[in-house]
């Protein structure tokens, strides 16, 4: 009986772990942590590293940065209201 509900635990914990996927910020700490671990980084140094490390920005995903570049032409174009959107969708549909 022991044995059945143990693998019952079991089971379940392997259920709730697989909902509880790591983010992207979570990774993000993760490896921020590690470097500063593997720099031997200690006290206000530590803290200082682990604040840049988790503002530093990636380059983003291939959507991000199309719209980052549609945003910026819309923008220099002065477009607003309706034109904007307009603009905006084209370009972002465009591949």
């Amino acid at each position: 009986m022991k044995i059945f509900h143990l693998s019952l635990a079991l089971a379940a914990a392997l259920f709730c772990t697989q909902g509880f996927a790591a983010t992207a910020q979570q990774n993000k700490m993760t490896a921020c942590n590690a470097d500063a671990t593997a720099k031997s980084l200690k006290g206000d140094d530590r803290k200082a590293y682990m604040s840049s490390c988790l503002k530093a920005t990636p380059a983003g995903t291939p959507q991000q940065q199309k719209m980052k570049t549609c945003n910026a032409t819309a923008t220099s174009q002065s477009l607003k209201g309706d034109a904007r959107k307009t603009y905006m969708s084209t370009c972002l549909k465009k591949s």
